[in-house]
Formats: C-alpha cells, sequence, structure tokens
C-alpha cells in the first residue's frame, strides 16, 4: 500500500507547510537518505583507514582477529538480520491498519537491538579482561606483533560507533512504541515507521560490512 494514497478526510498529521501528506512524506524520505548518505560517508572514513593499515600490517590483522569470538560475531549476525525482518513486518502491517501487530513487532525489534548491544558488552569486558585494549593503553601479551593494538583500536572504533547508532535506533523504537500505542499511527500515516525502517537497515548493513572485514580476516 503507497503512503501516497492517503484518505483525505483525515489530514491533522500534515504539518502546516507543506500542500499535502505526499509531500510531507517524499520530504521526510529524502531527507532520511541525505542523512544516510553523510553516515556513509562517516564510516566510510573508517573503512578507508582499515583497508591501508590492514594493506601495513596483513599478518598483524590475521593474528588478532583470530582472538576475536567468531560466534558471537555471527550471532549477532543472525540477531540483527532478524530485526530487519520485524522491522519491514512492522512497516507492512501498519500500512495495513494493525497497529497492535506493529507494536508487537516493534517491541520484538527493540529486544534484539538490545540482546546486539549486551552481545557486544560481554565480548567487550572479556577482551579488556585479558588486557586487550584501545590505543596506549592496549596491555595483551597474546600476541607478540606490537602493532596488534591497532586492529583492535580500529575495532574499538568500529564497533562502538556501530553499537552508538544500535542504541540510536532503539531509542527511535521505543518512541514509535509509544505513539503507535496511543494510536498517532495507521495505514494513513505512518511515514515516522518507515523512516526509522530505513535508518535501521542501514545500520544493519553497516554491521554486515564489519563482520568480515573484523572477525574473518584471512
Amino acid at each position: 500500500m503507497s503512503q501516497v494514497n492517503v484518505a483525505t478526510e483525515n489530514k491533522s498529521f500534515v504539518q502546516h507547510h507543506f500542500v499535502d501528506a505526499e509531500q510531507q512524506f517524499d520530504t521526510a524520505k529524502l531527507g532520511m537518505w541525505i542523512f544516510l548518505v553523510t553516515e556513509i560517508l562517516f564510516f566510510g572514513g573508517l573503512f578507508c583507514a582499515y583497508v591501508v593499515f590492514r594493506s601495513w600490517y596483513p599478518q598483524t590483522f590475521m593474528a588478532a582477529s583470530g582472538h576475536l569470538d567468531k560466534i558471537l560475531g555471527g550471532a549477532d549476525t543472525v540477531d540483527l538480520i532478524c530485526s530487519s525482518v520485524t522491522m519491514a513486518l512492522a512497516i507492512h502491517y501498519i500500512q495495513v491498519g494493525k497497529e497492535k501487530l506493529t507494536f508487537i513487532l516493534l517491541g520484538i525489534t527493540f529486544l534484539f537491538g538490545a540482546a546486539f548491544i549486551g552481545s557486544h558488552l560481554y565480548e567487550w569486558l572479556d577482551e579488556m579482561s585479558v588486557g586487550i585494549y584501545p590505543g596506549s593503553a592496549y596491555a595483551f601479551k597474546g600476541i607478540s606483533d606490537p602493532h596488534a593494538y591497532v586492529f583492535f583500536t580500529l575495532y574499538y572504533l568500529m564497533t562502538g560507533l556501530h553499537g552508538i547508532h544500535v542504541l540510536v535506533g532503539m531509542g527511535l523504537m521505543a518512541w514509535l512504541m509509544v505513539k503507535t500505542k496511543r494510536g498517532r499511527f495507521s495505514s494513513e500515516y505512518y511515514t515516522p515507521i518507515e523512516i526509522t525502517g530505513l535508518y535501521w537497515h542501514f545500520v544493519d548493513l553497516i554491521w554486515i560490512f564489519l563482520l568480515p572485514l573484523l572477525y574473518l580476516v584471512d
């Protein structure tokens, strides 16, 4: 069901500076795409740094990557893929007017995000317990290579930045749940849910790139 085919009798959700609901939706969607482009550039800087340092220290990156928990990395990937599915279903069901089911699916997506964050915190604490810290605080004795700290510094930067984005997405999800519960969204108006869905899928996609770069170095 297209957002542009909204009913004409209820336009309370259309802001005064827009001509109609179609223009408001298109503007919001364009704004989100522009924001995501800036995010791609932001993460792109870290990806470029990764490529440069990996080209300088290929053996170091292979050795350091072997100390990351690949099982947890794989579980996190499955977690985020499932969250993308539930987010897509939430958008679908609000489009057909099933607000209660949308609320449930948004809640499940939120829980998937919380599980991802919990998994990463556990992994970080486990690594720090043996001296794997970023930058000059690095004190791990399990790798003799003096440049191992470079890999782990990038690891903390990239996963930390991604984790912040997941937390932002969870905050948006909680806000959507409150608004959905109050009847703010319907098949006539669901722009914030769809826009948040775009953001959430982007965050999930970034992780798909981080997984092989960090956990599957060979």
